[in-house]
């Protein structure tokens, strides 16, 4: 952690909605004059398209079923690391960006699978912004929770991720509903092993919970919408969380644990924002005073 260069990781497994709450820290930091950095997790994947799809095939043949990009040797955590204590030190560091498809490497001049050249941040930076699916990642090599000062997990239930995962592949990157599935049975031993021990570390997760039926999410024809699902958010540390300000506040939603509390689905944005806010602004200010 560092008080002088604050960084904030979200976390969460493709299809999981980090893009979201992305947004939503977009508008916290616009609204509040914040200056933040951003890097996505995609950048320290270790393997370009090709290399990956070469690395699968290699790991198939020697009876390796397992491997994935959320697998811990899929991805350059070692460098994300140095980059987390680089920030946290200096405020300085580097990204790049991995080219998911045509309109991107429109805009990157990078063909579709590809990672763009490494570049260092813009300087005058008040906070480091991470979203992606290993930062709070805890093993032999990386302690990257150590380094954060703020740790958000975006955690659907299981299913709903699911159904969020298949209809964004479907529309978004053309995958049949079969090639989607066969990812997703590739990806869950290191979905158990790699990402979900991460939510242990968080300090807020958000976990959006579906009221209507998602039994077979592989046949499911939409995903629910925010009006037919609850959100659970869980605290590590309750103390100082105003629970009877959040319950007044956000109609309709209620304790169920002493750090938990469940809200509308509707309601998430706004909950983000009145818990968001006030430790945003906290960690930057009390940065701004030590950088004078």
């Amino acid at each position: 952690m560092s008080r002088k260069y604050p960084i904030i990781s979200v976390t969460g497994s493709s299809g999981a909605g980090t893009s979201t709450v992305k947004a939503t820290f977009d508008q916290i930091f616009r609204r509040e004059g914040i200056t933040a950095v951003a890097i996505e997790g995609d950048a320290f994947h270790r393997f370009n398209r090709a290399e990956m799809r070469d690395e699968l095939a290699r790991r198939y043949a020697e009876g390796d079923q397992t491997f994935s990009h959320f697998s811990y040797e899929a991805n350059e955590l070692g460098e994300l690391e140095r980059v987390f204590r680089d920030y946290g030190e200096t405020g300085k560091g580097r990204t790049r960006h991995y080219v998911h498809d045509a309109a991107e490497a429109e805009r990157h001049g990078v063909p579709p699978g590809e990672f763009t050249a490494w570049k260092p941040f813009a300087d005058g930076s008040d906070v480091l912004f991470y979203e992606g699916l290993h930062g709070a990642v805890v093993n032999d090599q990386v302690n990257l929770p150590a380094l954060a000062d703020l740790k958000i997990g975006v955690v659907p239930v299981i299913n709903l991720e699911w159904i969020q995962k298949i209809h964004r592949d479907r529309a978004t990157r053309g995958y049949s509903t079969e090639a989607v599935t066969d990812v997703i049975l590739r990806r869950m031993h290191a979905y158990v092993h790699c990402i979900t021990p991460q939510f242990t570390e968080t300090d807020i997760n958000f976990q959006r919970v579906p009221v209507v039926d998602t039994s077979n999410p592989f046949v499911a024809r939409w995903i629910p919408t925010p009006d037919e699902s609850l959100v659970v958010i869980r605290f590590k540390n309750p103390r100082g969380i105003d629970f009877p300000y959040l319950t007044a506040m956000i109609q309709g939603s209620w304790m169920t644990r002493a750090n938990s509390i469940v809200i509308p689905g509707n309601k998430q944005d706004l909950a983000m924002q009145l818990i968001l806010t006030p430790l945003i602004e906290r960690l930057v200010s009390t940065a701004r005073k030590l950088r004078a």
